[in-house]
């Protein structure tokens, strides 16, 4: 048998007709068209990270997570466990996604809006960086976990592979604009910038982001200095 011919995917197909157009047309492509990657904007819904220690506590020793979903960075995923978040008013949240892998710390990220409906008063920021944050309580169908800390808006940010950071002219801790075009077009200040090697060109904004401007998978949105 002969080798099998690989696909190429959604992202690659739709660069390969942009070059192929602007070539027709004998027009130069924009700035945009020529970076090394087409640039994905996600909207991360609420979800939590959990440790090992945490997942058998909720779900019972030795539990690992099930997949339900990959998600866009390789070797990340939605798991198919969800959690009902306990709130300081015990208000709840129920069916709150897991993301996987396991890692080192707990740690739940939400929407502004859901910290109101909680109860919370969370700050903004990094992934990881959660001292002094407000904690919360996880119940799962084996069990209950206090996490002292852990609970916060996630910083609006981009994710970019070093051939995307050398394009956009960027280091990594820098921060640049998204603009988001369309009917309830915006522009979004203050997107930290996080350079990892092997990862996909990609921005998460939170749901109430990306509510406010209206945007889908049809959207145009350019990333800017």
């Amino acid at each position: 048998m002969g080798e099998q011919t690989q696909i190429p995917d959604k992202l690659t197909i739709e660069k390969m007709v942009r070059e192929f157009v602007y070539a027709k047309l004998g027009k130069p492509q924009p700035k945009f068209a020529k970076a090394p990657n087409p640039l994905v904007v996600n909207v991360s819904a609420r979800h939590c990270h959990l440790t090992q220690e945490a997942v058998e506590a909720l779900f019972g020793p030795g539990y690992q997570l099930k997949i339900h979903k990959d998600l866009y960075q390789d070797g990340q995923f939605a798991a198919k466990e969800t959690l009902t978040l306990i709130g300081p008013r015990s208000r709840i949240i129920s069916n709150l996604r897991i993301l996987g892998p396991c890692r080192s710390f707990n740690q739940v990220e939400l929407a502004y809006t859901d910290a109101i409906a909680l109860g919370f008063d969370i700050p903004a920021r990094l992934s990881g960086n959660i001292e002094g944050t407000p904690g919360c309580m996880l119940m799962g169908p084996a069990g209950f976990f206090e996490m002292k800390e852990g609970v916060i808006r996630a910083l609006r940010h981009a994710h970019l592979g070093e051939d995307d950071a050398s394009f956009y002219g960027v280091k990594n801790g820098e921060k640049m604009k998204l603009k988001i075009h369309g009917p309830c077009g915006l522009t979004l200040d203050n997107i930290l910038i996080r350079i990892t090697k092997g990862f996909k060109l990609e921005v998460h904004i939170d749901t109430d982001e990306g509510n406010a401007s209206g945007l889908n998978k049809e959207t145009f949105c350019e990333l800017l200095r």
